[in-house]
């Protein structure tokens, strides 16, 4: 897990050397640049796989090929083995497989690829960009046009380091391979699938099963690993079965003072035996990281802030005491686990929108668990966003997600409850879907914390200001006011600003 940047069209290594200067946070072990004649690639390192060996940019044997790559492989070693023949590996790196199928299968490399990156490579005066299939990391790109009319491409992983160098900023599209030559070509969507019949006990087993293999692929691993643990159903779940491949499993809990989701991660964490860690937060310490918060967040849209500022808390924790951690985000959007998901009553439009939901996670809760691990130095992985999980996911009917009992409530991710109710205590296996804002108590501290911060705000003047950014609240004009003062350009970030309620919307729940 790393951080890249790069320049093609120029070999200006000084701009290279500020992009990643600025994205050192993704990248505490080590750094560096590799010059050429077409440009520059620069990377900043967090030491995962091979801490020793795997520093980049990363050549291979002739030099032909130069690599910068941000993320995990998780079939590097089946690769490996297919590759070892052919090729010399000098590393234990995931990042150098990446380069040698790169050798042999060019543009293909990502299909074969199973994992969450970002990867440029250089050859032969072209540059390969690159991004996994739902956008688990982060890649953005923009197009400057010098005075001579030539073009320069900029890119790196977050967008801070783009703001000062163009105002045209995009990000790049998940699933999705770019030559310097040939422009974007898209090799993955969300599967289009049609659910089966199956028995209900079938449906179970293969929910189970698929799961596991998923969690069991993320403990690959050469420095200690972790599992966020906020005592939610989704969360309890990748830790209990974590647990189960582990002798040794950290698990991690933040939370106001009394909050529901500290009082059930203790309850999972004596259930599966894990060496938990905890930390309270006040609402002083809200308003004393809120700026940085934003800044490394990269938004201000009120539901993303409100859960990046626990993730921000726990990630702290984390980083005091491992590298890598697993995460539960996706399970709400592919089984119902969402509150808007009980007014859609029609089983192929909830079908549609689950579907429609995990491609609009890029720049939603993929970006607050990236920005927020990150800025801390910790490698976070994400289970249930397996396109083994996601493909498996289509074919389970929507009724058995959002399931309604004898008396008309309508139980959301029920089959996944059902799957996993022999691993975790009964009181967490049903309990009630929480936001992480909500039940960590972020929710109920917002108030007091704005009170102070944000007085003397003029609201309604301030959304007829920014009417083009669409702000919902009071509290949404301070996130954004506060963010425009983190940058000396904003222009860039609030255009790629992922809005999580107008996404809704616009789905038509």
């Amino acid at each position: 897990m790393c951080g890249i940047a790069g320049l093609w069209g120029e070999v200006n290594t000084i701009a290279v050397q500020k992009m990643i200067e600025i994205q050192r946070h993704r990248g505490p072990d080590g750094h560096g640049i590799a010059p050429n004649k077409h440009g520059v690639l620069g990377h900043t390192r967090l030491a995962i796989m091979d801490p020793e060996q795997g520093s980049q940019p990363m050549v291979n044997h002739d030099r032909s090929l130069t690599l910068v790559a941000n993320g995990m492989i998780y079939n590097h070693p089946d690769l490996r083995r297919f590759l070892l023949d052919g090729h010399d590996f000098v590393t234990q790196s995931d990042s150098e497989t990446i380069l040698h199928v790169f050798e042999d299968h060019d543009l293909a490399t990502p299909e074969l690829l199973d994992g969450m990156f970002a990867f440029a490579v250089y050859r032969n005066g072209q540059l390969v960009l690159a991004r996994d299939r739902i956008g688990i990391k982060p890649l953005y790109y923009a197009r400057q046009i010098a005075a001579d009319g030539s073009s320069n491409l900029y890119f790196a992983s977050e967008l801070k380091a783009l703001t000062n160098l163009a105002d045209d900023v995009k990000e790049f599209p998940p699933g999705t391979v770019y030559h310097s030559q040939s422009g974007f070509h898209a090799y993955y969507e969300v599967p289009h699938s049609q659910p089966l019949e199956r028995e209900l006990f079938e449906h179970i087993r293969i929910v189970r099963e698929t799961i596991e293999l998923a969690v069991r692929k993320r403990l690959l691993s050469d420095v200690p690993l972790g599992a966020f643990l906020s005592g939610g159903l989704d969360s309890s779940i990748i830790a209990a079965v974590a647990k189960k491949y582990m002798p040794q499993l950290h698990t991690f809990a933040v939370g106001a003072e009394g909050s529901r989701d500290l009082q059930a991660a203790r309850r999972v964490a004596r259930h599966i035996g894990s060496s938990h860690h905890e930390y309270q937060y006040t609402a002083g310490e809200v308003e004393k990281n809120l700026p940085e918060i934003l800044y490394h967040l990269e938004s201000f849209d009120q539901d993303l802030v409100r859960s990046a500022m626990p993730t921000w808390f726990c990630a702290r924790l984390v980083s005091e005491h491992v590298k890598v951690i697993l995460t539960g985000e996706g399970a709400d959007e592919l089984f119902a686990g969402y509150k808007y998901h009980k007014r859609i009553t029609d089983e192929q439009a909830l079908h549609h929108e689950l579907r429609d939901s995990i491609s609009r996670l890029h720049n939603i809760n993929l970006q607050r668990v990236d920005r927020m691990t990150m800025r801390h130095g910790v490698e976070a992985r994400v289970p249930f966003l397996d396109t083994d999980v996601i493909a498996m996911a289509q074919t389970i009917p929507p009724h058995l997600k959002l399931f309604t009992d004898p008396n008309g409530y309508r139980i959301e991710k029920w089959i996944l409850r059902k799957a996993f109710e022999d691993m975790l205590p009964a009181e967490i296996v049903w309990r009630e879907k929480e936001q992480f804002d909500e039940g960590s108590g972020m929710v109920a501290m917002v108030p007091q914390v704005l009170a102070k911060m944000a007085e003397g705000m003029d609201s309604a003047q301030y959304r007829a200001k920014y009417a083009s950014d669409r702000l919902r609240s009071g509290e949404e004009c301070f996130y954004h006011h506060m963010l425009m003062q983190q940058f000396d350009k904003p222009a860039a970030v609030l255009a790629n600003v992922g809005r999580w309620q107008f996404e809704q919307q616009g789905s038509g729940a």
